[in-house]
């Protein structure tokens, strides 16, 4: 998704005010779409990922989103605050020194077989479906800089996505799974890790 580095700024001032939201020192954010019309978008999935001294503190996010590109940034950051199960809620004195990375999604692409997968370009999505209603849900994501920032080859990129799936770590190897791939685009307030992970 082609976004302008002001829009860019909007979002993450957007995701900043929605944690400093949690703790009384700012109202939740609002924009006038007049304005920015590109982020009444619906449909978008988003990431937020929250890091304190380069380490992981929260990510949370969602494939597709009903919502709004600018509401689904400001709900995924709360979220990421203090909803992911592999930690506590943020607290005040962690937001200070936290950073913000946004990570936009691409549609999902249907792939035939694991050499499509390019490192740096691609993330990884696994889907079930719910034997109840057949309807689809996805189990675990990896996001594209995932796989650059472990430096993982693709068999490594998929035993991490079924990993986190909580599949045997081998078991793409042997059985035909539910994998999707998905391009983004990634910026953060520091811009150490700015990146756009789409294809040329």
């Amino acid at each position: 998704m082609e976004l302008t580095e002001a829009t860019k700024g909007i979002l993450m001032l957007a995701a900043r005010d929605s944690i400093q939201s949690l703790f009384g020192e700012r109202q939740p954010p609002v924009i006038d779409f007049n304005n920015y019309p590109e982020l009444m978008q619906t449909g978008k999935g988003a990431f937020v990922t929250i890091t304190i001294k380069k380490q992981l503190r929260g990510c949370i996010g969602y494939v597709t989103s009903d919502m709004t590109l600018f509401d689904t940034i400001c709900d995924a950051a709360v979220q990421a605050s203090t909803n992911d199960p592999r930690f506590y809620p943020l607290t005040e004195e962690e937001a200070i020194h936290s950073e913000i990375e946004i990570s936009i999604l691409s549609p999902l692409y249907e792939i035939s077989n694991y050499n499509e997968i390019q490192i740096g370009v691609h993330g990884l999505v696994i889907w079930d479906a719910a034997p109840a209603t057949e309807k689809e849900y996805y189990k675990a994501i990896l996001l594209p800089q995932v796989a650059v920032e472990n430096n993982y080859n693709v068999p490594q990129f998929l035993t991490s996505l079924c990993e986190k799936a909580n599949l045997p770590s081998n078991i793409w190897q042997t059985e035909p799974l539910n994998i999707k791939t998905f391009t983004a685009t990634v910026f953060s307030e520091s811009g150490n890790r700015k990146r756009t992970y789409v294809q040329g």
